[in-house]
C-alpha cells in the first residue's frame, strides 16, 4: 500500500460508520462529498482545503482489528496515514449517542498516533441528539482521561463547530503541543477502558434506542416490515418515471428550442445536418433522462440518511441467504441500481469470500442509471403515458418497477444455480451477521442535494464523451457517401451485414448498430438510435425520438424483447474490467459477459416469438 503523500502538511479524519465524520468534513472544507451510513460506501480517501492544511477524509472502520476484506483496506490506509511524515494532526471521531463504540477505534488510533508522535484531538459529534435527552457530559472530566483535547458539537445543527474550528487550527499549527503524554500506547485493553469511560461518560443506550425500537417493532416486523419494505421499493421506481416527467419535457424543449435557434441561422448544408442530426439528434436524446438520474440518487440518499437501508438489509438476509447471499448483499445490490463498478467494490463489507463473489457476479443485473435512458425511451414507445394501472398508478411506472423486479429476479435465481453448480461447503471462515442499526434521523438536506447535483454531473462527464464520439462516427458513416439515403450509406451497409443476427429479434439493422455501439456504454443506445432516426427521418416533424420509433411500427414483442434484453445483458466495458479486478480472473470476467449475451439473446427472442 502506497503511503499516503503531498506537499501540503495534512489532518486525518477517523471515526467508525454512523459518526457523522463525512458530514463534517463537508462543513469542515465545503466540498461536494457524498455522506453514507454504511462501511465500504465511503472506500474512497476524500481530500480538501482546511485553511493551508489538507483535511482527508480516511475510509470508516469499528476497529484496528479487521473482519472483513473492506475494513483491512480502510486499517491499512489509516495505518500509513498515521505514520506519514506529512501528517501533522489526527482527528479522532466519537459518536456521542453510541460512546462505547467509537471510543474502541478512538483509543486504538490514539495510541497508534503517541507510537509515531503525532497531535490528537477528539470531535464528539451528535451532541443535539444528547442534548434532546437532557444528558450532559463533563468535557473537562472526559479530556483529562483522554489525555487529549475534545470539543462537543453538531456537524448538523453546527453547534460547536466553530469551537473545534479553532482548536483544529491551533492543532495544525503547533501540533506539538498536542501530543498524547499520559496514556499507555499498549491498545490490548482498549475495549475495557471504553466501556469504562462510555459507563462514566455516555448516556444509557437504553435511552437511546427506546424511541428506535418503537419503530424497528414496525419496520421490522416479519408481516408489516415486509409490506412496507415493498412499498417503499415500489414508490422509489414509481417516482423515478412520474417524478422525472415534468423535468425531462422541460429538457426536452429547451434542448429542441436551443437546436432550431441554432439551425436556422447556419442555412442548409452538411454542417446544419451534423449540428441538428449528430449533436442534437444523439447527445440531446440522452440528456434529456439526467432528471431520472437526479430522482434516483435523491430517493436513495432519503433511505440511506434515515437509517432504513440498514433495517432493509437486516430484513433481507434470511431471504438472501437461500440463494447463497448475504443481508450485505442487499447494500451493493441497491448501490448497483446506481452504478455496478462502486457496487461491486462495495460488496468488499461481505465476509465470506464465496458470497461475496455470488454478489459481485450477479450485480450487473441490477439496473443501473445507464439503463434508464433505454427503459424510458422503450417504455415511452410501447405504453401510453395516460395509462394507468387501477386508475391510481401510471402504467409506465408500474412497468419500470417491473424491470427492476425483472433484473432482482433474474439475479437471484442466476446466484442460486451458481451456488449450486459451484458446489462450495459453506466458508468456515463465515462470521454470523451482524449490522449496526443506525438511529433514525433527518437527511442534512444541504450534502443531500449537493449529491444529487454531483451524480448528474458525473453521469454527463462520463457519458457525454462517448456518447458524442459515437454520435459523430454514426452521423459520419450515416451520410457518406451519398449523403442523402441512409439505405446506401457506410452505416447502412454495415447494418444490412449483421441484420442476420438480430432480425429473429424482430429487429432490424438499425437496432442492431446501436446495440453493438452501446457495447461502450449501455446509454449510447439512446444517443445511436436519436442519430440513426434523426437521419432517416429527418423530413417528418416528429416532437421526439419515442414518437419516431413509434411511428416506424417496432412491434411489441420486439420492443419487450429488447428491453428485457437490456436488462440482463452486460453491456458495459469498465463493470467488465472491474469484475475482472476484483476477482483477479480475466476468465471469470469475461465468461459472465458472455453468458448474460447469450442469455439476454435467448429471453428477447422468445419474447418476440411469443408476443408477436
Amino acid at each position: 500500500m502506497t503511503v499516503i503523500n503531498s506537499s501540503n502538511s495534512n489532518i486525518l479524519l477517523i471515526g467508525k460508520p454512523n459518526s457523522g465524520k463525512s458530514l463534517l468534513f463537508n462543513q469542515l472544507t465545503g466540498l461536494r462529498q457524498k455522506v453514507a451510513n454504511y462501511p465500504g460506501v465511503t472506500v474512497d480517501i476524500k481530500r480538501g482545503k482546511f485553511n493551508e492544511h489538507e483535511l482527508i477524509d480516511l475510509p470508516g472502520t469499528y476497529s484496528l482489528h479487521s473482519l472483513s476484506q473492506d475494513e483491512a483496506i480502510a486499517i491499512e490506509h489509516i495505518q500509513n496515514s498515521i505514520a506519514d511524515n506529512d501528517t501533522r494532526v489526527v482527528v479522532c471521531v466519537l459518536d456521542a449517542t453510541r460512546l462505547e463504540r467509537s471510543l474502541v477505534l478512538g483509543l486504538q488510533v490514539q495510541a497508534l498516533a503517541k507510537q509515531h508522535n503525532k497531535a490528537v484531538v477528539f470531535a464528539l459529534n451528535l451532541i443535539d441528539e444528547v442534548r434532546r435527552f437532557n444528558h450532559q457530559i463533563d468535557l473537562h472530566a472526559f479530556e483529562k482521561e483522554l489525555g487529549s483535547p475534545i470539543v462537543a458539537l453538531s456537524a448538523k445543527k453546527l453547534d460547536g463547530l466553530h469551537e473545534f474550528t479553532e482548536l483544529l487550527k491551533q492543532a495544525a499549527e503547533t501540533p506539538e503541543n498536542y501530543l498524547v503524554n499520559n496514556i499507555d500506547s499498549d491498545s490490548s485493553n482498549e475495549l475495557i477502558r471504553s466501556r469504562e469511560l462510555a459507563k462514566r461518560f455516555g448516556m444509557n443506550l437504553d435511552v437511546v434506542l427506546k424511541d428506535q425500537n418503537r419503530i424497528d417493532n414496525f419496520m421490522l416486523n416479519s408481516v408489516f416490515g415486509g409490506l412496507a419494505f415493498l412499498a417503499i421499493m415500489f414508490v422509489l421506481f414509481q417516482s423515478i418515471f412520474t417524478l422525472a416527467t415534468p423535468l425531462m419535457d422541460g429538457v426536452e424543449v429547451a434542448i429542441g428550442a436551443l437546436g432550431s435557434q441554432i439551425t436556422q441561422f447556419m442555412g442548409e448544408g452538411t454542417a446544419t445536418d451534423f449540428v441538428q442530426d449528430a449533436l442534437f439528434g444523439g447527445v440531446g436524446s440522452f440528456l434529456v433522462f439526467v432528471p431520472q438520474i437526479m430522482i434516483l440518487t435523491l430517493i436513495i440518499g432519503l433511505l440511506e440518511d434515515s437509517g432504513y437501508l440498514a433495517r432493509a438489509a437486516l430484513m433481507c438476509h434470511r431471504p438472501l441467504s437461500y440463494f447463497g447471499l448475504s443481508g450485505r448483499s442487499f447494500i451493493p445490490y441497491l448501490s448497483g441500481h446506481a452504478c455496478a463498478i462502486p457496487a461491486i467494490m462495495a460488496a468488499r463489507t461481505i465476509e465470506s469470500p464465496h458470497k461475496r463473489l455470488m454478489t459481485m457476479l450477479t450485480i450487473p443485473l441490477m439496473s443501473c442509471s445507464a439503463r434508464l435512458p433505454v427503459y424510458a425511451l422503450l417504455i415511452a414507445v410501447l405504453i401510453p403515458s395516460d395509462s394507468y394501472w387501477l386508475g391510481l398508478f401510471n402504467l409506465q411506472g408500474v412497468a419500470f418497477f417491473g424491470l427492476y423486479f425483472f433484473g432482482i429476479v433474474m439475479a437471484l435465481i442466476v446466484s442460486l444455480i451458481l451456488n449450486k453448480l459451484t458446489k462450495v461447503d459453506l466458508d468456515k471462515s463465515d462470521m454470523p451477521f451482524i449490522l449496526e442499526l443506525p438511529s433514525y434521523r433527518l437527511p442534512h438536506w444541504k450534502p443531500l442535494f449537493q449529491k444529487v447535483l454531483n451524480s448528474a454531473h458525473q453521469f454527463i462527464k462520463r457519458a457525454a464523451p462517448i456518447i458524442f464520439m459515437v454520435s459523430v462516427i454514426i452521423w459520419v458513416l450515416g451520410y457518406f457517401p451519398s449523403g442523402a439515403s441512409l439505405d446506401d450509406s457506410w452505416l447502412g451497409m454495415l447494418g444490412q451485414w449483421i441484420e442476420p443476427i438480430f432480425a429473429p429479434l424482430g429487429l432490424d439493422w438499425r437496432y442492431g448498430v446501436a446495440i453493438l455501439m452501446s457495447f461502450l456504454a449501455r446509454e449510447v443506445f439512446v444517443g445511436s438510435l436519436g442519430t440513426l432516426f434523426g437521419i432517416s427521418d429527418a423530413e417528418e416533424n416528429l416532437s421526439s425520438l419515442a414518437d419516431k420509433i413509434q411511428a416506424d411500427g417496432l412491434t411489441l414483442g420486439a420492443g419487450v424483447g429488447l428491453v428485457l434484453f437490456y436488462v440482463v445483458a452486460l453491456q458495459c466495458v469498465a463493470t467488465v474490467a472491474t469484475l475482472k479486478g476484483e476477482t483477479g480472473k480475466a476468465k471469470i470476467a469475461w465468461g459472465i459477459f458472455l453468458a448474460y449475451g447469450s442469455l439476454a439473446y435467448l429471453i428477447a427472442f422468445l419474447a418476440n416469438q411469443i408476443l408477436n
